[in-house]
C-alpha cells in the first residue's frame, strides 16, 4: 500500500504483520508540541493517515479509487508522551460515493487511546 506524501513527511511507517494497517509515528523533535508532548497536529495527521490507509486497503479489493477527506473530527483524550505512537483506522461504512472511517491512536496499550477521529470521505471511482 502506498500512503500519501504527508505520511512520509511525518515519518510514518507501516507496522509489519498487522491485518489492518497500523501506522507508527516515531517521536522526534519535529513532532514536539509543548515540552515533553506530541503536537496535536502530528496526532491529527497520524489519525488521518491511518484512516486513509484503512480506506485504501478496503478499496483495493474493489479495484481501487481516489479518496478526498470531507470532514475530520478529532477527540484528544490524553497527552501523547515522548515515545512511538501507533494508529489504526476502521472503515465503518463504505458506500459507492461516501465512506465513514474511524481511527484511534495509542502509545502503550491500544485499550488506552490518546486520541480518536471520525472522518468522512468522498470516493471517486
Amino acid at each position: 500500500m502506498k500512503l500519501p506524501p504527508y505520511a512520509e513527511l511525518l515519518g510514518l511507517t507501516l507496522e509489519p504483520g498487522a491485518e489492518a494497517p497500523v501506522l507508527v509515528l516515531p517521536f522526534s523533535g519535529d513532532v514536539v508540541g509543548r515540552p515533553g508532548f506530541l503536537h496535536g497536529g502530528a496526532i491529527g495527521g497520524l489519525l488521518e493517515m491511518a484512516a486513509v490507509g484503512a480506506l485504501l486497503q478496503a478499496l483495493e479489493a474493489e479495484g481501487g479509487a481516489k479518496v478526498k477527506p470531507v470532514n475530520v473530527t478529532v477527540d484528544y483524550m490524553r497527552g501523547g508522551r515522548e515515545k512511538e505512537t501507533r494508529a489504526r483506522g476502521t472503515v465503518t461504512r463504505l458506500g459507492k460515493r461516501v465512506a465513514n472511517v474511524s481511527a484511534v491512536a495509542w502509545q502503550d496499550e491500544e485499550t488506552r487511546p490518546i486520541a480518536a477521529a471520525r472522518m468522512n470521505f468522498l470516493i471517486v471511482r
